[in-house]
């Protein structure tokens, strides 16, 4: 037998995954010996190829043997000689390169189609199976480490058994015995009997939670597989996402769904853990289900387990405690998140009776809480809800901005659409005594528009309204529609078209802007209306003087339906069920009294100032000549004031209710007056707007329209006009900037400083003597001078939004105003504590019936004559007018209501009255 060779030095890039074999192609170098044919019944080979490769088995021992193995051997025939040894020309060569030694020597072999394998394509349906074997497995190993705990808890317990039976027998051979050792023995033998049902119960309850805790897994995984097995199509839904989608609807929809699986879980993890320790234990069923509880709710108490099995099962019990504590802290945390997210949000429910509710957010919201406010404060207090489209915590900052004393009224903001009946039940609109509307900021037609949707909404309340709707609207045009769907729980207030008339009308008497703020705030002296029992059977000039603390000035017929009478006739007797309305500062301030004696007044006759006689020729005929001549007694003829005379009036900026302002301004001038008009807007627009505004330019009797171009804060453009010539200029919060009412005031302040800088160049300056004895001008060194001594040339009515710009023009004395903003809330806010009141401010404001007039005193008195205050108003009364204040020379503002009516004094000329009368 020859030796075997020793192998060479293998080279670094040996493959040790496959061991060493016999060169598949002979070698040209060295000769090996012949090797004796296949006999011919086996079956023929083809030539080697690598694809043809197929790995080895791995060999059982790394060392390599010079006799090799039978396993290790091919196969060969018997006649084939057998290959002994290892040729060293093939070390270190792969399988797969086994022909690499004889490529050199061996001629290159024709190229050979080789066939390409194709792996055959693995299904779903294999990999399923698969999945389910190896939960199979795993299944087997965790049973059979049970049953393997089971044998040795069987075991322990067999021993325990024979132990007991040992100790019986012992015990019975003693001579002495106790009673309770022989209980003892019983009751061992009867624990040793009861064992064998006990464990297998045990082996049930075990196997019992590790089924329900696997089930429901096992048929979430495969119960799809089987349904796609089952229908022929697939088209229809998956099971596990009708399955989710189910959850998803449930949670979706039930409220409290969250915190009830959660319960649900808790309860089936404390059961089946429960049951699962009361198969590793041997400890009662109730006892395994509260050790199944402390291990829920603290996971830490696990640790004094003892033995495979308990541990196992009070781990996983721990595990899913801690997973159910920190999903109900989830679901806590987005709770109380949720809410505070909602209170901060203001989507809280308002619980709330007789409360006022203010439907919108616009720049009156601020006026409108102040009146509403002291209108509350005789009451102690009351309750305001705010709801508009904003956030909350914007609306309460902006609302704590606002510089003004609650009086004991809290204000409630919420966030929500007016327009959603939802959001109006969150702020209990079905109670509340009062609902206030405010127009939207911006385009007139579409804040209209929007106020009669929420008035639409309001009436579709199924609770019904205990209050009545206050509605403001930017366009009396609108006043119809939105009355004609609200029925009689609406009540209007035209913001825009007042202020306008508002605004004319304290252009032609100066200061009443002042009482109108005074008549309509709550501060001071306001409207209310009341029955009084006791003064029926009176008539209304006696009425007129029995409140001490009141100054009645209209009549509520009950006979005609509640209307509202302003100044009627002396004659007229109160009826039963009637109301007298007066003006009083507050609705429990005032009570009637009995009839002070001051009633002979009414026969005192005015003496007038001494005029020269006139001859006066009437040429013609009348059917009504008797009563040119002859005046009814009672009632003399007004104050002779003579022909009214042509005036000039300028309006700067432009408005859109201005065909309305100019139709007013034409019924009040006399025939030849211009009205000179000077804005940005183009002439031909002007024209445009004014006819779709409903103006007609033939029925213009008296005014004459004067267009100018210009911007009104630019000085060149306003010396361009006569400025010293107007009798009264309005200085109008322009349309273009209305929506921002600091920029509207802060034009408008800077128009009027330049009108009366112009002017007090323009005037001829007065002289006075001053303290050291020197002449010098009223405007020498003082700009605030010379606009005063403009200021008595003209009237300059400026219209403000922004009540803090009122303090300005109050200081420095150089022009009136009218606040046109404070001036709407304040009747918002009184038609919201009463609604009859908006019949009162619709006879004021109207072009015909009853006005707010300041009269001059010797209408009503002689010179130098001591009368008091209820004798005026008896004096008044022979004008059928009604004297509700006064102001005196030396006074800054009127008094409304004087409290002192008996206390006689001595007027002045130059003392005006505050009178309600009808408009000449």
């Amino acid at each position: 037998r020859p030796l075997p060779v020793s192998p060479p030095p293998q080279p670094p890039h040996r493959d040790w995954f496959f061991p060493p074999a016999p060169p598949f192609l002979p070698s040209s170098s060295r000769s090996l010996a012949p090797r004796a044919p296949f006999p011919s019944t086996s079956r023929s080979y083809k030539p080697y190829s690598p694809a043809d490769r197929r790995p080895l088995p791995a060999p059982r021992s790394r060392s390599r043997s010079p006799h090799p193995s039978p396993e290790q051997q091919s196969p060969q025939p018997p006649s084939a000689p057998r290959l002994r040894g290892w040729d060293p020309r093939y070390a270190g060569v792969r399988r797969g390169d086994a022909q690499a030694p004889a490529a050199a020597a061996a001629p290159p072999a024709a190229p050979q189609a080789v066939p390409e394998r194709k792996s055959p394509p693995a299904s779903a349906l294999t990999l399923r199976w698969s999945g389910m074997l190896s939960a199979a497995a795993i299944l087997l190993c965790f049973a059979s480490l049970l049953h393997r705990n089971f044998s040795l808890h069987d075991q322990v317990h067999h021993l325990r058994g024979q132990l007991g039976a040992a100790t019986a027998k012992l015990q019975s051979c003693i001579v002495v015995m106790d009673s309770s050792l022989d209980m003892s023995s019983v009751f061992s033998y009867q624990s040793n009997d009861e064992f064998v049902p006990s464990r297998s119960l045990k082996n049930f309850s075990l196997l019992l939670s590790l089924s329900a805790l696997y089930a429901p897994i096992i048929i979430l995984k495969y119960i799809d597989l089987l349904s796609r097995l089952r229908r022929s199509g697939g088209s229809e839904v998956a099971f596990n996402k009708r399955l989710a989608y189910r959850v998803d609807i449930f949670l979706s929809l039930h409220p409290y769904a969250k915190p009830l699986v959660l319960l649900v879980g808790t309860m089936l993890l404390i059961g089946l853990g429960g049951l699962a320790l009361y198969g590793v234990t041997d400890d009662s069923l109730s006892d395994c289900l509260w050790l199944s509880w402390t291990f829920v709710a603290d996971a830490g108490n696990h640790a004094n387990a003892v033995g495979f099995g308990p541990k196992l099962v009070s781990v996983s019990i721990s595990i899913g405690g801690m997973l159910v504590f920190a999903m109900m802290l989830g679901l806590v945390t987005d709770s109380i998140s949720e809410k505070f997210d909602s209170l901060r949000k203001g989507r809280s429910e308002v619980i709330e009776q007789s409360h006022t509710l203010i439907l919108g957010w616009s720049d009156k919201l601020g006026s409108l809480l102040n009146q509403i406010c002291i209108a509350n404060e005789s009451l102690g207090g009351g309750t305001i809800v705010v709801m508009a489209e904003r956030d909350k915590e914007e609306m309460e900052a902006d609302i704590a901005k606002m510089e003004f004393d609650m009086k004991g009224t809290a204000v409630i903001c919420r966030s929500g659409s007016p327009l959603i009946l939802a959001d109006l039940k969150k702020v209990s609109v079905s109670k509340a005594r009062a609902i206030v509307v405010l127009a939207e900021e911006g385009n007139a037609d579409q804040s209209d528009a929007r106020a009669l949707r929420i008035v639409l909404s309001l009436t579709g309340v199924k609770e019904g309204l205990r209050g009545h709707i206050v509605v403001e609207l930017s366009d009396l045009d609108n006043e119809v529609l939105v009355k004609l769907v609200g029925g009689d729980l609406v009540e209007t207030v035209v913001a825009h078209d007042v202020i306008g008339r508002l605004m004319i009308q304290c252009a032609r008497q100066p200061g009443l802007a002042q009482i109108w703020e005074d008549i309509l705030g709550f501060e001071n002296c306001e409207f209310y209306i009341k029955r009084w029992p006791q003064l029926v059977g009176m008539q209304f000039e006696d009425v007129l003087i029995s409140f001490p603390d009141a100054v009645p000035c209209g009549i509520k017929m009950a006979s005609y339906g509640g209307k509202i009478i302003l100044n009627p006739d002396d004659c007229y007797v109160l009826q039963e069920g009637d109301e007298v309305i007066v003006i009083a500062e507050d609705d429990d301030t005032y009570t009637p009294s009995p009839l002070p004696k001051v009633k002979e007044a009414v026969y005192i006759d005015i003496v007038r100032h001494e005029r020269n006689s006139q001859k006066i020729l009437l040429c013609g005929m009348r059917r009504d000549i008797d009563d040119m001549i002859v005046v009814r007694r009672g009632y003399p003829p007004k104050d002779f004031v003579g022909p009214k005379s042509p005036e000039r009036i300028l309006f700067c900026g432009w408005r859109r209710d201005m065909e309305d302002m100019i139709m007013v301004l034409d019924a009040f001038l006399a025939p030849g007056s211009e009205l000179w008009m000077f804005n940005d807007v183009p002439e031909i627009d002007r024209e445009r707007k004014l006819i779709e505004g409903g103006l007609d330019f033939s029925r213009l009797e008296n005014i004459t329209l004067v267009h100018r171009d210009g911007n009104a804060v630019i000085r060149r453009h306003l010396e361009s006009l006569p400025l010293e010539s107007f009798d009264s200029i309005l200085i109008l919060a322009d349309e273009s900037v209305e929506d921002s009412a600091i920029q509207a005031d802060s034009r408008s302040l800077a128009t009027l400083l330049l009108i009366r800088d112009i002017q007090a160049k323009r005037l001829p300056y007065k002289e006075a003597i001053g303290s050291d004895g020197f002449r010098r001008s009223l405007s020498e060194g003082s700009w605030m001078g010379e606009m005063q001594q403009a200021s008595d040339k003209s009237v300059i009515i400026s219209e403000i939004l922004d009540p803090r710009t009122k303090n300005l023009l109050y200081m420095s004395k150089i022009s009136d105003y009218v606040l046109s903003n404070e001036l709407v809330s304040m009747a918002l806010a009184m038609v919201a504590e009463d609604r009859q009141i908006n019949y009162v401010l619709e006879e004021l404001f109207a072009e015909q019936g009853n006005e707010l007039q300041i009269r001059q005193s010797d209408l009503y008195l002689r010179e130098d004559e001591e009368l008091n205050f209820f004798e005026v108003m008896l004096r008044a009364r022979q004008r059928k007018e009604v004297v509700i204040g006064y102001r005196l020379e030396d006074a800054e503002r009127a008094i409304i209501n004087p409290p002192d009516k008996v206390s006689r004094r001595r007027w002045s000329p130059k003392d005006v009255f505050v009178a309600i009368a009808e408009k000449e």
